[in-house]
């Protein structure tokens, strides 16, 4: 019997998806303090992986790990692409590919 150690916030699929395979996964629902840490280490951990790959692939998969931070933070979509609209407004987006060399004080 072989084992592999994993101990990282999946899917809710992938549980059914690895029974399917033959394979007997063992897992456990977290409180939310650890579940909001899992979504933080998630969040880096699929960041990193758009980084290496760069597969747009693994931008919907960061978008599904942003969706449930803001689910947990009780924060509504239309809530949130408010903010992105506010914050657009203020400090424009990333359209003009702006790189900020320096600033030098008068």
């Amino acid at each position: 019997m072989k084992k592999q150690i994993y101990n990282k916030l999946v899917r809710d699929k992938i549980p059914e998806i690895i029974i399917n395979t033959g394979e007997n996964p063992i897992t456990e629902v977290l409180k939310d303090n650890m579940y909001k840490e899992m979504l933080d280490k998630k969040l880096l951990e699929e960041v990193n992986e758009y980084l290496k790959d760069d597969n747009v692939e693994e931008l919907a998969d960061i978008m599904e790990v942003i969706l449930a931070i803001l689910k947990f933070k009780k924060i509504e979509i239309s809530e949130f692409d408010n903010i992105v609209k506010i914050k657009r407004e203020k400090k424009g987006a990333f359209d003009n590919k702006i790189f900020l060399k320096e600033v030098i004080e008068l």
